[in-house]
């Protein structure tokens, strides 16, 4: 018996992570002229992600760029929510203490095993970026928010959702969106 329970334990686990997210999300931002966010790994606008970037690929962070932060804007923060998640909306990054220049990412930079910025814990229960997984056959929206901040936010690296919206969602000045799609056969 002693050999199941952490079988059983895994399985629970991961029932748990696909059928939704921490349900917390932060009230969207204002839209600011001028201030974009892009990707350099290929994500478009209403179109699919590449699967590289999910758990049936690589699971690596795309890279992304942005111009245009408002003046006053002292730190960006970044968030990767599945808003279609079964029971409530799913976070796949938290990013935190980015300086507004540069103004991108480079590919793989939020993953586990080159995780070189603040990040806070995500839905799988790890730090950093974990790619789009929706159950298999469901088409999700995968939400990249990049939140202009009119001050820095002193966050430990691991926050919560919770912990992160409160710090944050005072000082948003702007923000910009890109929203693309995954499905999983």
């Amino acid at each position: 018996m002693g050999m199941r329970l952490p079988a059983v334990s895994c399985v629970v686990l991961l029932a748990v992570a696909g059928c939704g997210g921490s349900g917390t999300e932060l009230e969207p931002g204002p839209a600011v002229s001028g201030f974009a966010f892009t990707s350099d790994s290929g994500i478009a606008e209403g179109e699919p992600i590449d699967s590289r970037f999910t758990c049936d690929g690589e699971d690596a962070s795309p890279a992304l760029s942005w111009h245009g932060a408002p003046e006053g804007t002292k730190e960006l923060a970044l968030v990767l929510e599945d808003p279609d998640a079964p029971g409530a909306t799913f976070t796949h990054w938290l990013a935190y203490g980015l300086h507004p220049r540069p103004t991108s990412l480079t590919e793989g930079v939020g993953s586990a095993s080159i995780l070189l910025l603040l990040a806070g814990e995500n839905d799988f229960g790890r730090m950093g970026y974990g790619g789009p997984c929706p159950p298999r056959g469901e088409e999700h929206r995968y939400v990249f928010r990049l939140l202009a901040l009119d001050a820095t936010v002193d966050l430990e690296p691991g926050v919560d959702r919770a912990a992160f919206d409160e710090a944050v969602a005072p000082h948003v000045l702007a923000e910009a969106r890109l929203t693309a799609t995954y499905a999983r056969e």
